[in-house]
């Protein structure tokens, strides 16, 4: 495993605001980011996204305060999501319970924590302290951070349906959107202003950090790109998680492709792989990436700017794409 060291500085170089490791059943999202804090001066650092299963939310606030500290401050940014089904029960060895509850309780310790009011005590649904559950011994006692770390550090969610994208907007600080257009961002918004409604701190919109995720391809030849990116589509709506549970085919049903969506599941699921890529429409991938040569890039990417969300993530850019990517206007 490397990573892409002189990329990340180059990025910080042309004033990018933060670089995001993600997660998944092999490494984790918070060592690299401990690495990228010592090579790097001042861009965040920010997990992205960190799979709650993984770890307590009391190791979750350890990790993002030390890593904080260690980088200076006021740079760590704890983005998480619950993951599916099958790696929660498959991996981590934990019941799905009920994700909304659990994103709730676990937000709710993490802030406790940083801010060091006083022991942390707390009664959730899903999770917690001190734990009194099977197996307790009843000794558990609340406890305080030793640790004088930041208590602002943000938690950002990555969460799909309105129930829990409504609550992310009530105990969060900004939410991570998934498969979104410029188009479709409009349709959260009224879900995100009724959470926020919810709020005892007075945040607002324009205080809430809404976060999209962008993979730009440059290429002279948007068709050709186009179908290079089909069979990771293809995977991904229609392999990963189970048949019945799938959110990237959700989230494909959801933007209005539901045909093309049961089609590349069958497909992918019958072993046809190829197909199911083939059966991936242009326009589902064109909607929610940039591709093409720059002129195309930077014409189109006036759309994201101006849908409403107030952070964008691009995925792995190379470094020409990076150069590209800097010179786009942020405001």
């Amino acid at each position: 495993m490397s990573l892409p060291i002189k990329r990340i500085q180059r990025a910080e170089e042309l004033g990018f605001d933060s670089v995001w490791a993600s997660e998944t059943y092999s490494s984790d999202a918070v060592t690299p980011l401990a690495y990228i804090a010592a090579l790097t001066k001042k861009i965040r650092l920010g997990t992205g996204i960190a799979q709650l299963a993984a770890r307590t939310p009391a190791n979750m606030a350890m990790c993002a305060q030390t890593i904080d500290a260690l980088a200076g401050g006021n740079r760590m940014i704890v983005g998480i999501g619950v993951s599916g089904p099958q790696i929660v029960e498959g991996w981590y060895g934990q019941p799905w319970g009920k994700p909304n509850h659990r994103l709730r309780d676990y937000v709710t310790i993490m802030k406790k924590i940083w801010k060091r009011d006083g022991p942390v005590a707390y009664e959730g649904k899903e999770i917690s302290l001190p734990y009194k559950g099977p197996g307790a011994t009843g000794l558990g006692k609340p406890l305080k951070s030793v640790m004088h770390g930041n208590p602002h550090i943000p938690v950002f969610l990555g969460t799909a349906t309105p129930m829990n994208v409504r609550m992310t907007a009530e105990v969060a600080d900004g939410w991570i959107g998934m498969h979104l257009t410029p188009h479709t961002v409009k349709d959260y918004v009224p879900i995100i202003e009724e959470g926020l409604a919810r709020r005892t701190d007075g945040k607002t919109l324009k205080d809430f950090v809404l976060r999209g995720t962008l993979s730009v391809y440059v290429d002279n030849d948007v068709k050709s790109a186009i179908n290079a990116v089909k069979p990771h589509v293809a995977l991904y709506a229609g392999g990963m998680g189970a048949k019945d549970k799938n959110f990237h085919k959700d989230a494909m049903i959801q933007r209005g492709f539901k045909d093309a969506a049961e089609r590349i599941q069958e497909l992918f699921l019958a072993g046809r792989k190829d197909e199911a890529a083939a059966a991936v429409p242009d326009e589902y991938i064109d909607d929610e990436t940039l591709i093409g040569p720059p002129e195309r890039i930077k014409q189109r990417w006036k759309l994201w700017r101006d849908s409403g969300l107030n952070m964008m993530t691009f995925v792995q850019p190379s470094d020409e794409t990076l150069e590209l990517l800097g010179t786009l206007p942020r405001d």
